[in-house]
């Protein structure tokens, strides 16, 4: 699950826990972490993680409740700091700049952030049921219809489903490792689909 600063006062990550508890879940994060630096997302499984971390498989499953809710946890710390760059940080990612700027910034931002996390989004959508209503889906879709309608675009809720659309991670990281895209022509494809709605 990814934890959404609702406020720039709000501090980011999981929500307070014992310290033993914290301590145990930080030692699981390094072991999956460990795991995937040198095994690749794919071979990140919850009977591999608890060999790792010399836990019982039952423990990995209380922790992050399936493969889908540890491959979350593994990109929350990431993308909470995303989140907080857009909601509060400078522009033209941050308020401040007008709303075709902000767009753009967002998902040339998206597109790089999904890129070196590319291997992990992939692993947690194919495991998600619903990945479209997962925390940080929907935010990133109410941000964008936010600044859609700023700009005065017509239908801005439909609007942001099509935008979001194009960024797709798994979408993204298929086409630059498959089709060798290269990340310069899809930020600057995104600026020309933003440019153009937004005229």
């Amino acid at each position: 699950m990814s934890f959404i600063p609702m406020r720039p006062d709000v501090p980011l990550g999981a929500p307070h826990e014992r310290s033993d508890a914290a301590k145990n879940r930080e030692r699981l994060l390094c072991a999956a972490r460990e795991l995937v630096d040198e095994f690749g997302a794919e071979a990140l499984t919850m009977d591999a993680l608890a060999c790792k971390a010399k836990v019982g498989k039952g423990t990995v499953f209380r922790r992050f409740g399936s493969r889908a809710g540890l491959m979350m946890t593994l990109l929350s710390d990431s993308e909470s700091e995303f989140q907080s760059g857009f909601m509060f940080g400078p522009p033209p990612l941050g308020p401040g700049a007008p709303p075709r700027e902000r767009l753009v910034a967002f998902g040339e931002g998206r597109i790089y952030f999904i890129l070196e996390h590319g291997d992990l989004w992939k692993a947690a959508g194919a495991s998600t049921r619903n990945r479209f209503e997962v925390p940080a889906t929907v935010l990133a879709h109410r941000h964008i219809e936010i600044l859609l309608r700023e700009a005065g675009v017509p239908d801005p809720w439909v609007m942001a489903m099509t935008l979001i659309s194009a960024l797709d991670p798994e979408r993204i990281v298929n086409d630059v490792r498959l089709h060798g895209v290269s990340p310069k022509r899809l930020t600057q494809s995104w600026a020309e689909l933003v440019s153009r709605l937004t005229q």
